[in-house]
């Protein structure tokens, strides 16, 4: 790690060393949704010391990632994966947290207000995620597994990737607001003095999303999407000289 990878979008050093998003995220510098940042103009941003984050980079570096390297992956495998890991978490996680964030509410709003608006916050985000990813699995990612196994323009009923991608990019915007704002509702997860079990275990289940769809976002954002309209253009490029 040197520091020219001050230059480098935040993005393309998670895309490049998944290991570094540990880092990112105990820095709550955002590799997702904006991940297109350059790093030096981040840590100008935050007022952070870059010699110093260059330096807890380059430790992280070091250390064996977790997962599979997903610049390595085919656009299908890159769809595949996420699909199994994340998406299997989100429909397993959204309604186990649903159910707990509900009663939490019920049992301390009166006591901590801020409860009502988690669940209100929270309600909105799962159930926006649920129609985002049916609309990724059942016309997005098709659509990018059949520009990958084509060698001709593939005639999609949308017109281009970049018309769903887009849609997309918005709505993870939109997630990410929300969390950012359960965040703020929970002071960071911090349980109060008075929090039971299923309270404590209800702000461990929301970090938990907060740091899953972080990585869910980068790898689409930053990642997927763009191989994939790469692969759209590249084929429509090679018709034309044709």
């Amino acid at each position: 790690m040197s520091n020219q990878e001050l230059n480098e979008t935040v993005g393309q050093l998670v895309a490049k060393r998944p290991g570094l998003s540990r880092v990112f995220g105990e820095l709550q510098i955002d590799y997702c949704c904006g991940g297109n940042r350059k790093l030096g103009d981040v840590c100008a941003e935050m007022g952070l010391d870059a010699e110093a984050v260059v330096e807890k980079l380059r430790a992280a570096s070091s250390e064996k990632a977790d997962g599979p390297n997903c610049l390595e992956l085919s656009l299908a495998d890159l769809c595949d994966h996420i699909e199994q890991t994340h998406h299997a978490y989100l429909k397993t996680e959204l309604p186990r947290l649903g159910a707990m964030v509900d009663k939490v509410a019920r049992v301390h709003g009166e006591r901590h207000p801020k409860l009502v608006d988690v669940r209100k916050v929270f309600v909105s985000l799962r159930a926006e995620m649920e129609t985002h990813m049916m609309k990724e699995e059942q016309v997005l990612f098709p659509a990018i597994r059949r520009i990958e196994a084509s060698s001709t323009p593939v005639q999609l009923p949308f017109g281009s990737l970049g018309n769903p991608i887009h849609c997309m990019i918005n709505e993870h915007e939109s997630a990410g607001n929300a969390l950012a704002k359960i965040r703020e509702l929970t002071d960071g997860y911090e349980p109060p003095m008075d929090a039971c079990n299923t309270y404590r275990a209800m702000l461990d289940g929301l970090h938990g999303v907060e740091t899953d769809m972080h990585d869910h976002v980068h790898k689409e954002n930053n990642i997927l999407f763009p191989r994939a309209i790469a692969a759209e253009s590249q084929l429509a490029g090679a018709a034309v000289a044709q």
